[in-house]
């Protein structure tokens, strides 16, 4: 299994630390998300199911077999200033007392929202909404906004699953929900107390002016935060870089991954923009995944 290197050169990297699974609004198996990493190359992932971490034993199992390394993650829901943040928490001990009752926390809050989001989707012309997306679901896990998008490409409401976010689901929209989410310098504790890395989700993605998205890098960083994905997904090379000032300026590590959720979309697991050289460090040199590392060191001697 190759080393994860010391820094960012710009080249392309068998890594990948956001990717759901059935655990929670993945289509895939955490043992059937980790083959297709095998299939893709991966050498490195994070199962980062949103507000549980269910599936990381399954997903290390299946993982001895095909030679990956995985790091236990979960990834947050949270609000600040009015706006869902995500940070996902990278978990080498797995997680803590602290964590294990917020993750509890979260699925009432989860349940609370789906209610809520259903009675808002129906008010647009969707049908009996919460009992066919727990049916679509399959399991009793927590609800989120990609099963009702998926209920509303089912009814013909729209076209494809970008325009069910981008027209009811996503930030701002009436599916939008939050308030039933902690503080994010509250999850930030939970990684913390866990002996984790908190990484803030995609930064790019919250449609915020680089002053705005600045003052969230402070506050998250003031509350603890240790880190943020430079790279999420498919992302424009410029913006990547002034991020990556902005991580610079701060002393925050950089994250990189898919957020991956189904086959035959746009993103498959390891599939993202290239990482640009930079000075900021990547997140797995932060000294408590340091252990992480030197697992890999140990078996490549091996």
């Amino acid at each position: 299994m190759p080393l994860l290197p010391d820094g960012f050169t710009g080249e392309a990297l068998a890594v990948d630390l956001h990717m759901h699974s059935t655990a929670s609004d993945g289509a895939l198996s955490p043992e059937a998300l980790v083959s297709l990493c095998a299939e893709r190359g991966l050498s490195h992932m994070a199962l980062t199911d949103h507000d549980s971490v269910a599936g990381v034993a399954e997903a290390q199992t299946a993982a001895q077999r095909y030679g990956i390394s995985v790091l236990p993650a979960t990834e947050l829901s949270s609000q600040w200033h009015g706006i869902n943040i995500h940070v996902v928490g990278l978990l080498p001990h797995g997680a803590g007392p602290l964590l294990e009752a917020g993750l509890a926390s979260q699925v009432e809050a989860r349940e609370l929202r789906a209610q809520t989001i259903a009675r808002r989707m129906e008010r647009i012309g969707l049908t009996d909404a919460l009992a066919r997306a727990r049916v679509r679901a399959g399991s009793e896990r927590p609800l989120g906004r990609p099963d009702f998008a998926h209920l509303l490409v089912e009814d013909g409401l729209v076209p494809d699953l970008n325009t069910a976010f981008r027209k009811y689901l996503g930030n701002g929209k009436p599916g939008d929900v939050k308030s039933h989410w902690p503080w994010l310098s509250e999850v930030v504790e939970w990684v913390l107390d866990s002996g984790g890395v908190a990484v803030l989700a995609h930064p790019l993605r919250y449609k915020l002016t680089r002053r705005k998205r600045g003052l969230l890098l402070n506050d998250f960083q003031a509350a603890g935060g240790q880190a943020a994905e430079l790279v999420s997904g498919f992302q424009n090379t410029d913006v990547t870089r002034d991020l990556a000032r902005q991580l610079d300026e701060r002393g925050l590590f950089a994250s990189l991954g898919s957020d991956f959720h189904f086959p035959g979309g746009h993103l498959s697991p390891g599939s993202m923009s290239p990482v640009p050289r930079t000075s900021v460090a990547p997140v797995w040199k932060h000294p408590r995944l340091a252990g992480w590392g030197q697992v890999q060191a140990c078996k490549e001697i091996l």
